[in-house]
């Protein structure tokens, strides 16, 4: 059954009061970061030391694009600091997060305005992401003290850190990055992903040959399960990684990934947490769906005509579907963007710490910007 898609009136006017909540909100989070996910629906500022932070700026950047509000773009460069300040002091960055953290944050603005402090720190970010990499193995180890088994792992969202390395490639000349990148690629493209296209939300391999080991989640609901976010960072992952590698490898699992993504929804289109769940009282993940539309989208540039019509028209139901029933309307009831999102929902068999659960969430709100301008048309993307 097709469903109704989203308008492109409906597209501008989702990105009017997108914008108009994110310029409610800059008195709060110029000079702050906002947190990962709100309570009661609502972002409490924070420090810049979390792996979302890159998130807003990235809002703002897009509100700029949208608007040409010169009081947006200032922002973001205030914003562009407190990055560089991080980068140079090393504050909190022993992680693989540096693309979700400096690509919508820097690239964007380095991208829009040539501030050279913003490809400084997103150069800085990209030198940090490739010292975890690991040769034995071939991954960009995702977290905790390098080398050690316990930790000798990367997990899917990866896929999205990589792009700053393609970018730092392309502005210094030096393929180091760029080599990183692509093995890091094929690691995850021959483990990462089961034979009816779910994701393993992270994956350990053996610290002394570097062999795999076994899939795991920390998020997901189980390890044989699919961590919604995971999955739809797999699909959003390869089709950006068909963007730089142009492995037809890519576009065999990306259609994999996206069938089982789509056989696993409730009628809305707006999954669950995790792909196990398909009807019931579960929460939802909104920020799931946002960024599949985003991957759908990404992909459908590289596709004959009949199939890439297919996945843009699955893009426009999901956004509707966001539009009509997710977002926020009210903006005095919620200082986020769309509702629903779930961060770390806690089970019986993971090991996360349960937070922002059936709430809004940094990066859902600025995926859904993303998907919005992708929908406008003619956006130079910042991954």
């Amino acid at each position: 059954m097709k469903r109704e898609e989203i308008s492109s009136g409906e597209v501008l006017q989702a990105l009017d009061t997108a914008c108009q909540q994110v310029e409610r909100n800059l008195p709060d989070f110029t000079y702050r970061c906002q947190n990962h996910s709100s309570v009661n629906n609502f972002y409490a500022p924070c420090e810049n030391n979390q792996w979302t932070c890159g998130f807003w700026p990235g809002e703002i950047c897009l509100a700029y694009e949208h608007t040409q509000n010169e009081v947006f773009i200032h922002a973001a460069q205030i914003q562009v600091e407190s990055f560089l300040h991080r980068i140079e002091n090393h504050v909190e960055v022993d992680h693989h997060d540096m693309g979700f953290l400096y690509s919508p944050s820097c690239v964007s603005v380095y991208k829009l305005t040539g501030n050279l402090h913003a490809r400084q720190a997103a150069l800085l970010a990209a030198d940090q992401l490739i010292s975890r990499f690991q040769p034995i193995g071939n991954f960009i180890q995702a977290w905790g003290k390098m080398g050690a088994r316990e930790n000798y792992r990367y997990i899917i969202d990866c896929l999205l850190n990589l792009p700053l390395l393609y970018w730092a490639s392309e502005e210094t000349k030096n393929d180091v990055y760029r080599d990183i990148a692509m093995k890091h690629i094929q690691t995850c493209l021959e483990n990462s992903f089961r034979g009816d296209g779910s994701t393993f939300h992270t994956f350990f391999l053996d610290p002394e040959n570097g062999n795999p080991v076994r899939g795991e989640t920390c998020q997901g609901y189980r390890a044989d399960s699919s961590w919604a976010r995971g999955q739809a960072w797999g699909i959003y992952g390869l089709a950006l990684s068909y963007r730089y590698t142009r492995k037809k490898e890519c576009i065999d699992l990306f259609r994999k990934a996206t069938g089982y993504y789509l056989s696993h929804l409730p009628l809305d289109l707006i999954p669950y947490w995790d792909l196990i769940f398909t009807s019931g009282d579960e929460e939802r993940d909104s920020s799931s769906g946002s960024i599949v539309a985003c991957g759908l989208l990404e992909m459908s540039k590289y596709l004959e005509k009949e199939e890439a019509e297919t996945y843009i028209s699955l893009a426009r139901q999901m956004l509707k579907s966001l539009y009509d029933s997710y977002r926020v309307v009210d903006l005095g009831m919620s200082n986020g963007l769309v509702l629903h999102g779930t961060y770390s929902k806690k089970s019986p068999y993971n090991t996360c710490t349960p937070e922002g659960v059936d709430e809004c969430v940094s990066w859902g709100d600025y995926f859904f910007m993303e998907a919005l301008t992708r929908l406008k048309g003619a956006w130079n993307l910042y991954w």
